[in-house]
């Protein structure tokens, strides 16, 4: 691959993706795309940018943007963000609600899953203080192939010794052959879907009570952070909770969130949001809310 072909895809997955590659990592970009180039029929990835560059072949781009995204993650990843879930997040939430009985969750970059059903496992033990609650969670990411994953619930021996504790693991999987299935009661209460955050997406999801968008900033330049928190802040409530990796803030970049308290990483919305969000009569399927323990 010429220098020329690294500027070319360096251009494409920035603006595909937010992803920003510096000069020094085109061994890695290599290193990701040779399988790619060679499922596609090619020798060697100067080949498969010659074919994007000819023919502007959609789906081998989609392919080459899986393939560069960084899908680290593990249950429970950090800790400290579910502990604030737990003591801060869910209490304040339901002292709120109490007259709605509904909160929206939505997990943004949700690579395989393991932080929306960790997020889940944590309110299957709230059971008793969210019984008859209506809860919504949403878990996008960028990739499709990931997202499979996720929905299916499988994951490996290694994965699921990652910050998941046994007695979880014995409470809410199923093992099946090598491999580990998270219960089908813990993969209903989520909704997976295919969501770039570069898009306008303030139009296509409502307005939510907390967001998760952890370990994903850190991959975008400037401008493209403050772009998405500006977005994230038109679908959170004004009473919400937004949630970052520890790698992350909103520090010089949007006055439109503060820290709670002294609570690294975690947000809440500066100035007071859009009112919250009621269901719409859709022309679309109304998206699946799901009963806590005993909830209509």
């Amino acid at each position: 691959m010429t220098p020329l072909d690294y500027d070319f895809l360096r251009q494409c997955l920035r603006q595909r993706s937010g992803l920003v590659l510096t000069a020094d990592k085109q061994y890695l970009v290599e290193s990701r795309l040779l399988p790619v180039a060679r499922k596609a029929g090619h020798g060697t990835v100067g080949e498969l940018v010659e074919t994007l560059k000819r023919r502007g072949d959609e789906a081998l781009m989609v392919a080459v943007v899986e393939a560069m995204a960084t899908n680290e993650s593990f249950f429970f990843r950090d800790k400290i963000p579910f502990e604030h879930f737990r003591s801060i997040v869910m209490p304040a939430l339901i002292a709120a609600r109490r007259n709605a009985r509904t909160i929206r969750i939505w997990c943004a970059a949700a690579s395989t899953g393991q932080e929306p059903y960790s997020l889940a496992m944590c309110l299957k033990e709230m059971a008793h203080d969210i019984a008859g609650w209506r809860i919504e969670m949403l878990a996008t990411d960028l990739c499709g192939d990931v997202l499979e994953k996720a929905r299916s619930g499988l994951y490996s021996q290694f994965e699921v010794q990652r910050g998941l504790p046994i007695q979880l693991l014995i409470k809410h999987f199923t093992q099946i052959g090598e491999l580990w299935q998270i219960a089908p009661d813990i993969r209903a209460m989520i909704k997976f879907r295919q969501l770039n955050l570069l898009s306008d997406f303030s139009q296509q999801l409502g307005i939510f009570d907390l967001i998760f968008c952890r370990n994903v900033l850190i991959y975008f330049d400037q401008q493209t952070k403050i772009d998405v928190l500006d977005r994230l802040s038109r679908v959170i409530a004004g009473d919400g909770f937004l949630v970052l990796g520890a790698a992350e803030t909103v520090v010089g970049l949007t006055d439109s969130f503060k820290v709670v308290g002294d609570q690294h990483g975690l947000y809440a919305p500066n100035q007071r949001s859009p009112k919250p969000w009621t269901p719409r009569p859709a022309k679309r399927p109304a998206p699946r809310l799901v009963a806590i323990n005993g909830g209509r």
